[in-house]
């Protein structure tokens, strides 16, 4: 039997009510596949920043880095601000256990109805992939003459070399990995004069490493403007920290619902655990009624399983997903169902037992 040590940071709002449901649906098909899985749960959120005036322990990024992955649910809460919760939780856990390629699976599933006009399954299945450790997502900068009408803001991006090849090495190979083999690059050098310039010249040289995969190139706009009107061009799209960002937020719009949209936190070279959460935040507005979406969360433990080198119990889950959202009755609100995320994720145990 194959063991694992799963962290559990359900976080805030509906991500306490997600992560249980992935949790019921991971120990059904551990049962099925001889697998293992022990969760370590840990309070960290808003809550325990207003309690403690941290989101988690100075050692956090330690004490998580034994198992053997993490599963988030959501991060932030009203009381709290935005940037308060990110920095203090999900960026230093990014960054310092080295998950530099955030994934972001795009498809459109069985029963789901795109708002695009015309679209069919064959038309939406891309993934996008983020670098998840610097670009835009920086903390040099500051204020000067705060509160005056000569007030200064400076805001820095961040570009290596270093870590611009490695997100393009990991894009270019997983295209590789899939059976269109080609690579978007998400850019807006016209109008940003240093770091997109730069980026442009990497992927240059990325591409004549990889000459197998076709590539195209196009600036973030119109490149949004593209997955809407042409989602079926895509295949593997890759971008800055703030262009991943925004891009799979777009994807899941176009796939139906944020509620279905999984992301992986990778460390490729698997030097620290990886981590899995949905696209989604923790939805203040419907925390506690029962209604959340699960599906988006027991995807990313889908990808979980995958990464930790269990393919057949991860195309379970996924199998899982399908037959549940085939059922209008099992559906929840966000898709035009009644059902609850107690009963989705029941459903979805069930699919994988």
């Amino acid at each position: 039997m194959t063991k694992h040590r799963i962290a559990l940071l359900p976080g805030d709002g509906i991500g306490r009510e997600v992560v249980p449901a992935a949790v019921s649906v991971l120990e059904a098909v551990a049962r099925r596949h001889d697998l293992e899985l022990s969760f370590t749960e840990l309070d960290w959120s808003c809550d325990r920043y207003l309690k403690t005036g941290s989101m988690m322990p100075d050692d956090g990024v330690e004490q998580v880095r034994p198992h053997d992955a993490i599963l988030l649910g959501a991060v932030g809460y009203p009381g709290v601000p935005d940037h308060v919760s990110l920095w203090g939780l999900l960026l230093p856990l990014r960054r310092g256990l080295r998950q530099y390629a955030c994934v972001r699976p795009v498809k459109l599933l069985p029963g789901v109805a795109t708002p695009l006009a015309n679209r069919a399954a064959k038309d939406i299945d891309f993934v996008i992939v983020r670098e998840n450790n610097e670009g835009e997502y920086s903390r040099i900068g500051g204020r000067l003459y705060e509160g005056t009408d000569e007030e200064v803001v400076l805001q820095e991006s961040v570009f290596t070399r270093r870590g611009v090849d490695r997100i393009l090495e990991y894009a270019f190979r997983l295209a590789e990995a899939r059976p269109r083999r080609h690579v978007t690059s998400a850019t807006k050098s016209n109008g940003i004069f240093h770091t997109l310039p730069f980026w442009d010249e990497r992927f240059a040289a990325a591409a004549a490493r990889h000459p197998t995969v076709r590539t195209a190139q196009f600036h973030v706009d119109i490149l949004a403007a593209h997955l809407v009107q042409h989602p079926d061009w895509f295949d593997v799209v890759v971008g800055s920290n703030l262009f991943g960002d925004i891009l799979s937020d777009l994807g899941a719009a176009v796939a139906g619902s944020i509620g279905l949209a999984p992301s992986g936190n990778i460390n490729p070279e698997r030097t620290a655990p990886s981590m899995f959460e949905p696209v989604h935040g923790s939805a203040p507005d419907i925390a506690g009624k029962g209604i959340a979406n699960p599906i988006a969360q027991v995807w990313a433990a889908a990808m979980m399983l995958e990464h930790l080198g269990h393919p057949a119990a991860a195309r379970a889950v996924e199998r899982a997903i399908e037959t549940v959202l085939a059922d209008p009755a099992l559906r929840t609100r966000d898709l035009g169902g009644r059902a609850s995320t107690g009963e989705a994720a029941a459903a979805l145990a069930q699919a994988v037992a």
